[in-house]
């Protein structure tokens, strides 16, 4: 079955030509004042990304994901490995707030927030519009033969891109390894960590690649984010939209001609300039209705907004829009799909905030240890012994470690002599034994609750299975 003309752009990339090479795409300069807002939403958000590795609360980096360490850090607080589940919960979170936000407002996350869009658009293309100028100057520079003019533009943008993309990767290993190990190795010299140094090249190439030559083919090829919204919109999100009712009327959209009664021949209010499309950062045609390269940058919507006021047309041609409000003018709603989302994402944070709050500062494991049942001691005693891990989840050491046995009456005896201390963010291990009067067990096994203090403080308590001799009756 042939494909109608007006649907033919859906079978195939727009950075793509007919005989399947890369289309590249020379997006015009934008303007106006959605793009002010994102600029400032961009700046903060880069401040952040630069500042958050280097930000430290009670001692703990702000964010630090070191994966080979198994070391993370959420907003100044320390996670381990005992804590993964956590990390997940997190992560449940976050899926769970962009798939709302989706629903409701499109692919608003890609041009607003998301790290590809705020360095491609804020920071390598502000480059290129200042080394090679707009988008007609670019394509002549493109087409032109390499002569001095072009070399000189062409390497000092290289230059600048590897440069930006280095500190980009040095960033980024902040996050991986630690700020304070980084700045350690930058002062040490690079050539005495010759493993991280070639990482860190690895990581620039990627930067560089992606920023100087992939480009938006990340957005439209790479990201699956951009499948994921298929099926998280309906006809009730708000999304860029471009007013079909509006810009195609009965004769459809025409070129604009000076002193023409426009409400009088019918036709639309969309001039068919073409602007929203040359400002495209991904090449689209917006008019065609919502397509998955669609990052949602209001580039379109500033550049006909400018249009249309030339023309003395009203604005929001393209704006900010539902299906059901271009085609019914309906407002929009909080639909039962979008509340069924948020009382999910509200349930996990209650989830999440209640395992924070009961999350204690030491986890203490306590195991049986291996091979060893029990054994009989003077005056009908029995004895278990198992081992002992602390780990201390604070920047401070715990000094003054000892065990309690609330239940059933007893003692406990570590191997270790002396006053255990736990070392900031770091294990205390060793043996321990439990004793036990026979006439106090139930059974061959029993459950004892062991608590652990630090000094007079009580920090966690925990459980293990005792085992003592089978009784018969």
């Amino acid at each position: 079955m042939d494909t109608p003309e007006n649907e033919r752009f859906r079978d195939s990339l727009g950075t793509m030509t007919e005989e399947g090479k890369r289309a590249w795409v020379y997006p015009k300069k934008p303007s106006g004042k959605l793009y002010q807002y994102r600029k400032y939403v961009s700046y903060i958000l880069l401040a952040f990304l630069f500042a958050a590795p280097f930000v430290k609360i009670n001692g703990n980096q702000f964010l630090l994901f070191n994966l080979l360490e198994r070391r993370f850090n959420i907003l100044g607080f320390p996670f381990w490995p005992q804590d993964f589940y956590l990390f997940v919960i997190m992560m449940i979170i976050g899926v769970v707030f962009i798939i709302l936000f989706t629903a409701a407002f499109g692919r608003i996350f890609c041009g607003w927030i998301c790290p590809q869009t705020i360095f491609m658009e804020m920071v390598f293309r502000r480059i290129e519009y200042w080394i090679d100028g707009d988008r007609g100057a670019q394509i002549r520079l493109d087409k032109q033969s390499w002569n001095t003019e072009k070399i000189r533009k062409r390497v000092l943008k290289w230059i600048i891109f590897f440069i930006i993309s280095f500190l980009i990767a040095n960033v980024f290993l902040a996050y991986f390894i630690g700020s304070d190990r980084l700045l350690q190795y930058v002062f040490e010299g690079p050539l005495n960590h010759i493993s991280t140094l070639i990482s860190l090249f690895i990581f620039t190439g990627v930067f560089y690649f992606i920023f100087a030559w992939f480009r938006e083919q990340v957005c439209i090829i790479a990201c699956p984010y951009g499948r994921l919204q298929s099926v998280l919109l309906d006809t009730k999100s708000i999304v860029v939209a471009y007013d079909h009712k509006r810009g195609e009327k009965e004769a459809g959209r025409a070129k604009f001609k000076k002193n023409e009664d426009r409400i009088a021949s019918r036709k639309g209010d969309c001039i068919d300039c073409f602007q929203c499309v040359n400002v495209c950062p991904t090449g689209i045609d917006i008019r065609n209705g919502t397509q998955l390269e669609c990052v949602n940058c209001t580039a379109c919507i500033d550049e006909c907004d400018s249009i249309m006021e030339a023309v003395k047309l009203p604005k929001g041609l393209i704006r900010y829009a539902s299906e059901e409000n271009i085609e019914k003018k309906a407002p929009f709603k909080f639909t039962p799909r979008l509340k069924g989302y948020t009382a999910v994402l509200v349930i996990l944070i209650g989830v999440l905030s209640g395992m924070l709050f009961l999350r204690s500062d030491v986890e203490a494991n306590i195991l049986r240890l291996p091979g060893q049942l029990y054994e009989h001691k003077a005056a009908n005693i029995i004895s278990n012994v198992f081992t002992y891990k602390l780990l201390n989840k604070t920047t401070k050491d715990i000094e003054e470690i000892h065990f309690k046995l609330k239940s059933p009456k007893g003692t406990i005896h570590t191997v270790k002599q002396g006053e255990i201390t736990v070392p900031a963010q770091d294990l205390a291990q060793g043996t321990l034994f439990i004793e036990i009067k026979n006439t106090a067990l139930s059974g061959d096994k029993n459950r004892a609750v062991i608590e652990v203090y630090s000094g007079e403080d009580l920090i966690e308590t925990t459980s293990v299975t005792f085992l003592g001799p089978r009784s018969y009756k």
